[in-house]
């Protein structure tokens, strides 16, 4: 962490502190399109960390149109089991939080790799989560998924 002193006076000083870009979720990161999401449903793999079940594709080529990030996330909760749209908001930003603060080895993992890495997370429990539940939850799905891509490079070697 850089920190700049902009302002120098005797009265005031304004400090600004310049971060790592490594705890990000840009726009580039998140999954929205329709197609990349319809291919990850009918051709992906899933595994299950209760309350999530994991859908996720590991694609070899890499379009040459587009710049997109090689890992891509995506979240949902179900208006089934969750009425109130302000549970279910709560529910996938706790979720992007906790994918934001621990997906440093599996993006490294991916770059590595160099293939895409799409991911999508559907929450299944019935009872709204608490963070600390949410991140541990996370967290294992996270070594599953590098595991798993351990598993494809090994097998392409």
């Amino acid at each position: 962490m850089k920190i700049i002193n902009i302002l120098n006076s005797p009265f005031r000083a304004i400090l600004f502190c310049e971060m790592s870009k490594q705890f990000t979720l840009g726009k580039d990161e998140r999954l929205k399109s329709r197609k990349l999401i319809e291919q990850l449903f009918d051709t992906g793999k899933s595994f299950v960390v209760t309350p999530f079940r994991v859908y996720f594709i590991l694609n070899s080529e890499l379009s040459a149109g587009k710049e997109r990030s090689l890992l891509q996330f995506g979240v949902g909760a179900s208006s089934k089991n969750f009425k109130k749209a302000v549970e279910r908001n709560r529910i996938k930003r706790l979720t992007k939080e906790a994918w934001r603060l621990q997906k440093n080895a599996l993006e490294e993992k991916v770059k590595a790799s160099v293939k895409q890495l799409n991911v999508f997370f559907i929450y299944t429990g019935k009872e709204l989560p608490d963070f600390a539940m949410v991140k541990d939850k996370v967290n294992v799905a996270l070594k599953k998924l590098v595991d798993t891509i351990d598993e494809s490079i090994s097998q392409n070697s």
